[in-house]
């Protein structure tokens, strides 16, 4: 399962060949006919969005996964509570075992675990303490439920570009700044969730792991030949903090120096992981990806800590996203670092703030 997930993955970078890329691309085609219909719909008033009375802002993005929405999402968050809003994080909940709108954190505790709650919302849930996070698949009714519960005078919708029944005040849309739209074909034959030409929608375009415009020139291309006018920002995952899982020790990233360490992780773009522990002097031994949003096994766990003592290793490392899918696990006896990390915009900041101020406006 994991072989045929990277074989997809690489197909939608690179390619796929003649015979494959035929049957996806007639696949495509349908998909691409769904969309065209939704639009139509939508422009003739058959299908409406409809407002919850306070600013919406949308932190999406155009292809499957990797874009960095959560840490964005957090930025949101912190930028509407700045300007003097009570924010709220709505989100579908991918792969949660609940059903139905359910609050997985009210304004004074998490209340629901990553099972329920999706790994995504509970890892929200536990950077924004005190700010009200909730999922469920109709995101109108989601909001709405979070005005009405805990009288919130903002939304902020975790991965929504794609969702239009509820009226948003900001679309801002994460872009990969390096091959940003893989091999350019709607899905299943790419990683496209629309055409590009649907950019035009958008308020902002963020291009993460790019320090400079100069470094999302694909991005920046692209967004002036499809939607002329729309802002560009770049923006870098950095590193926020580390701790080490068994005890729950804080450990400055600079004490893994030199460190040998195996990293694994189940995120849309494991090899940002392993560059980001590079650039702060940790040495990876082997990175070992698994799909996003893989929920760990112990065997899982008792294999990857072989591997490390196969490789000599110091330890394990891995992402906080994939530490919320394991933590119930017993842990490895060799240490298991977590690296949690955060998103800092490197140009564009004074766009970014205007934009916020124009949507809470104009409510």
């Amino acid at each position: 399962m994991r072989e045929r997930g990277s074989r997809l993955a690489r197909g939608w970078e690179e390619g796929f060949g003649r015979g494959p890329g035929r049957l996806l691309a007639a696949a495509g085609g349908g998909y691409r006919g769904l969309l065209g219909a939704r639009e139509w719909l939508y422009r003739r008033g058959v299908l409406k969005s409809r407002a919850v009375g306070c600013p919406v802002i949308s932190i999406g993005n155009l292809t499957v996964g990797g874009t960095g929405k959560t840490p964005a999402v957090e930025v949101a968050v912190q930028t509407l509570t700045v300007l003097g809003h009570r924010p709220a994080v709505v989100s579908r909940g991918y792969g949660r075992r609940s059903r139905g709108i359910q609050v997985v954190a009210d304004t004074a505790s998490i209340r629901l675990d990553a099972e329920e709650a999706g790994d995504e919302p509970f890892l929200l849930a536990r950077r924004l303490p005190g700010v009200p996070v909730l999922v469920g698949g109709n995101r109108y009714q989601t909001a709405q439920r979070a005005v009405e519960r805990f009288g919130v005078s903002a939304i902020v919708l975790d991965d929504a570009f794609q969702h239009r029944t509820l009226t948003k005040d900001l679309e801002v849309v994460m872009a990969r700044a390096s091959n940003p739209w893989g091999n350019g074909r709607l899905l299943p034959a790419g990683p496209l969730r629309e055409p590009l030409t649907a950019l035009a929608r958008a308020g902002l375009v963020v291009a993460t792991g790019a320090a400079t415009l100069g470094e999302a020139t694909a991005v920046v291309e692209t967004v002036e030949r499809v939607a002329p006018g729309i802002p560009v920002l770049t923006a870098l995952a950095v590193p926020a903090e580390c701790w080490e899982a068994g005890r729950m020790r804080p450990v400055d990233l600079s004490e893994l120096s030199g460190a040998r360490v195996l990293a694994f992780a189940g995120i849309a773009a494991p090899a940002a992981f392993a560059l980001t522990l590079k650039t702060s002097g940790v040495v990876v031994a082997q990175l070992v990806p698994f799909p996003d949003h893989h929920w760990y096994a112990a065997e899982a766990l008792a294999s990857l800590d072989r591997r490390a003592d196969e490789l000599r290793a110091d330890g394990l490392i891995t992402t906080e996203k994939d530490w919320v899918r394991l933590r119930k696990l017993s842990l490895p006896r060799r240490p298991l670092w977590v690296l949690a990390i955060r998103l800092v915009l490197t140009s564009g900041e004074a766009v970014w703030q205007a934009a916020f101020k124009r949507a809470c406006s104009s409510d």
